[in-house]
């Protein structure tokens, strides 16, 4: 089955498939993006002045998403995704009653369990009739719609790990609790997981009701259950703090998932590395260092590691970067995501991308 934005899409399946299964396929899978040499001539679509326009009016954004994706070239394992953004008004923390504010950019949680003397997460409960909850489902039921025959719906970015208790607690405060009240927390995390896959399950089969492709906010395409796992608040504790506190819930999700990759955000993240390898449940890990910080092939040492644990790597780095990563990676399990300046130069990048790949098993 092809794509109207991605016509080879059913040999882009088969290359993930291969890629998820470690298996080599003669190159590394790249996904590279750019604009398209000849795009069809369509008027854009006004930007978005409220912040209604941008984040709750769905024709409106239909409009602007269907626009994008048009003029986009998807080279590789690069694939049109139907998304409005994820500024965090579908999160599990808004639906379980953060108090949340949105402006034209992003938006921010502030904290509901406030007690300084521990607190109870039992309290707080995913409310189907929660405003973010309806408007959520709503916007699946129509990301299905518009995708269509034309590109990957994405599930959303719900939050989870330490960062949805963090947006609960505070981050300071759960920080506090990490040396006050550890077992609070690991037990905190795991009833807010279990929370987590419910919620999942339920956007997952209304996608798969609608006959679609599922994806997330990390853009990759799995043939099951797929989310990109995250615990950005990790970068602020020690590995055993890590391994204690947050490792069982992170298993737990890893049970319910059949596809993940550990999103690494951060340069402090990384010490975080080694226990992630040992996860026999989970496929691949992202390594990226953070704003401000060099490439991830700088922290070559780190990149190695994953690959001789026998994981898979995903790496965002830019096209002159692509060459230096295959003379030091091997391509089996490695996955790179790109962004070129015109379409010729993508093809360009895939085209090399084969001469340049070596499986270093």
């Amino acid at each position: 089955m092809s794509l109207l934005y991605k016509p080879d899409w059913d040999r882009t399946k088969a290359n993930m498939r291969a890629w998820w299964a470690h298996e080599y396929f003669g190159r590394c899978a790249l996904a590279v993006r750019a604009p398209l040499a000849h795009p069809p001539r369509r008027l854009a679509p006004p930007a978005a002045t409220t912040v209604n326009d941008q984040w709750y009016d769905l024709d409106a954004i239909s409009a602007r998403v269907d626009y994008r994706l048009s003029q986009t070239f998807f080279g590789g394992e690069a694939f049109p995704v139907w998304h409005a953004g994820y500024p965090g008004y579908a999160s599990l923390a808004t639906i379980m009653g953060c108090p949340f504010s949105i402006d034209m950019h992003t938006g921010w949680h502030d904290p509901v369990l406030t007690d300084a003397a521990g607190f109870d997460v039992r309290s707080l409960v995913v409310d189907p009739d929660h405003p973010a909850f309806r408007f959520h489902r709503r916007l699946l039921t129509r990301a299905a719609t518009e995708a269509a025959g034309k590109s990957i719906p994405s599930i959303g970015a719900f939050y989870h790990g330490g960062d949805l208790l963090a947006a609960l607690r505070g981050t300071e405060r759960l920080l506090l609790d990490c040396i006050e009240f550890p077992e609070l927390v690991r037990d905190a995390e795991l009833y807010l997981m279990e929370r987590w896959c419910a919620y999942y399950q339920g956007c997952y089969a209304l996608l798969r009701q609608a006959g679609s492709d599922v994806t997330c906010w990390f853009e990759l395409w799995a043939p099951g259950k797929f989310y990109a796992v995250a615990n950005d608040f990790s970068y602020s504790i020690s590995p055993r703090m890590f391994r204690e506190l947050f490792l069982p819930a992170i298993e737990r999700q890893l049970q319910f998932l059949d596809y993940a990759v550990y999103h690494v955000d951060g340069e402090g993240a990384f010490a975080h590395v080694p226990a992630l390898c040992e996860l026999p449940r989970l496929q691949a890990i992202q390594i990226l260092p953070g704003a401000g910080k060099p490439s991830p092939l700088h922290y070559m040492d780190v990149l190695k590691q994953v690959q001789a644990a026998g994981k898979n790597l995903h790496l965002s780095i830019a096209p002159r970067e692509v060459r230096p990563a295959l003379d030091q990676l091997s391509a089996r399990g490695l996955f790179i995501d790109t962004s070129c300046g015109s379409e010729a130069e993508a093809r360009d990048l895939l085209k090399h991308a084969e001469e340049w790949s070596v499986d270093r098993r």
